[in-house]
């Protein structure tokens, strides 16, 4: 079975993740959040451990119910921060927190962050020249402009590199690549765009 290449040598978790959610176009706000705080909390490390550690994050952060999360404070940071595996960065632990209370304040504006997240391609998947061939940037335009106006918005931990993750991972824009058993099937039933290469880099 072909997969992307990114993932060739991974551990099960890692393979179940390519497998079965990554380039899914998602729509549940929740996993929106989870994806959008599992990229800040990757910053400076590796996916793997991010993966790795999916299970604690979510025991630490009420498996990511933004509404929730929007109301800790300091002694939920404590407990974070002393839960075994966890990551010691009462930094990032921080973001988490301001970044669900930015999220709140975003559907507030927008009805749902899933309307603010898929505005940005019309509501269609993005299919951008060379990338099926695994020609793929670390960031692009369309995740320059994001960031930019995320940043405007109070969140942090999400720079242009970031959100590009970010918009693999949640199926907006599909890079898998054309011999990865997953390319067609995360398209099915989907509204697609083709587009030429977007100020990449």
């Amino acid at each position: 079975m072909e997969r992307c290449a990114w993932c060739g040598h991974s551990n099960e978790k890692m393979l179940a993740y390519h497998d079965e959610e990554w380039g899914v176009p998602l729509h549940d706000e929740k996993k929106q959040f989870e994806f959008l705080m599992l990229e800040a909390l990757q910053c400076g490390l590796s996916w793997e451990l991010m993966i790795r550690k999916r299970d604690i994050f979510h025991a630490c952060f009420d498996s990511f119910d933004f509404e929730k999360v929007a109301c800790y404070g300091g002694e939920d940071i404590e407990r974070i921060l002393n839960t075994d595996g966890m990551l010691r960065s009462p930094q990032k632990i921080e973001a988490v927190i301001h970044n669900a209370r930015c999220f709140l304040k975003l559907r507030e504006e927008f009805g749902s962050f899933d309307a603010y997240l898929w505005g940005w391609s019309e509501g269609k998947v993005l299919l951008y020249e060379g990338h099926e061939r695994g020609d793929i940037p670390a960031k692009n335009g369309l995740s320059t402009d994001i960031a930019a106006d995320l940043k405007k918005r109070g969140f942090k931990y999400l720079g242009p590199t970031t959100v590009y993750s970010y918009l693999q991972a949640c199926g907006l824009i599909n890079d898998h690549q054309k011999n990865c058993f997953r390319y067609k099937t995360v398209m099915e039933g989907q509204d697609v765009k083709h587009l030429p290469r977007d100020r990449e880099g």
